[in-house]
């Protein structure tokens, strides 16, 4: 009963630390969540400002200048998702480890087991980073899936006679929803605020970090400098970018079987050797 009983106690002592750490009374949490609740918060809105805020006020002194700039610059790549910091993420991380070691504890009192294994729990810690770099990896992935469409529309509306800004603000408007289409608006937005071209561009290469989009604007960036016809250059990178798909594309069909032999071993031979030998096995059993 005693083991049982430790992770419960261990659970309640937690909480009341972290009450008493974040300086809220009952009644005010409530309270204050209520208010959050009525201007319209989701759940995870009133936990992200009751809690995390809170926490990362305090945890904010205990980052490294370093670690800082590598999470914000991570944060920007997956594009300010829900407005986050680089200290809202350091009290995601803590109270995530915080959590498995807890429930890690409950989970093991439960059974009996030894507590040593406790520490275990930790790796909940990296789980907010984990989630994080999903975020930029997915972004990536529609960024990369959307580029050929946006530029061989900023190609015909160049070859059209527009301008480069025009052109950017016809991709904005005719182009597929989605981060890139954001991306490009942002860009139009710094050029129409007085920054040069490659000056928004080279702030474009910054937030996004994707390899195809980069090369794509270091030769634009590399055109304007030299005088080269923009419209040839586009013509030349849209060209390349649809080669590229379809070689990746054939790359991604050709490591398909190899794949599946995963599955196939794990799941479907198994059930084949059942369903034939079973029968036999069993006769033989019985005999």
């Amino acid at each position: 009963m005693s083991t049982i009983l430790m992770p419960i106690v261990i659970i309640l002592t937690f909480l009341a630390a972290l009450l008493i750490y974040l300086g809220i009374l009952p009644t005010r949490f409530f309270d204050e969540a209520a208010e959050l609740k009525d201007g319209g918060q989701t759940t995870l809105g009133v936990f992200k400002e009751l809690i995390i805020k809170k926490l990362s006020v305090h945890l904010r002194k205990y980052m490294s200048p370093k670690w800082e700039r590598k999470v914000r610059f991570q944060i920007i790549k997956a594009g300010d998702p829900e407005g986050l910091k680089p200290e809202d993420l350091m009290a995601m991380m803590v109270l995530a480890g915080i959590a498995g070691v807890v429930f890690m504890l409950l989970i093991l009192g439960m059974l009996g087991s030894s507590l040593a294994f406790a520490p275990i729990g930790l790796i909940t810690f990296f789980v907010p980073r984990i989630w994080l770099n999903d975020l930029v990896k997915k972004r990536h992935f529609f960024i990369r899936r959307a580029l050929p469409y946006a530029l061989d529309l900023l190609t015909l509306s160049v070859e059209a006679g527009l301008d480069f800004s025009a052109a950017v603000a016809m991709v904005v408007e005719k182009g597929q929803k989605g981060p890139l289409r954001e991306e490009f608006s942002i860009l139009l937005k710094e050029m129409k605020m007085g920054k040069t071209r490659a000056e928004a561009l080279r702030n474009l290469m910054e937030r996004v970090d994707l390899k195809p989009l980069n090369i794509f604007i270091r030769s634009l960036i590399q055109a304007d400098k030299m005088g080269t016809s923009l419209g040839k250059i586009l013509r030349i990178q849209s060209t390349q970018m649809r080669i590229e798909r379809t070689q990746r594309a054939e790359k991604l069909a050709g490591e398909a079987p190899v794949k599946m032999l995963g599955p196939l071993i794990m799941c479907i031979f198994p059930t084949i050797f059942i369903v034939l030998f079973a029968p036999i096995i069993y006769k033989m059993i019985n005999m």
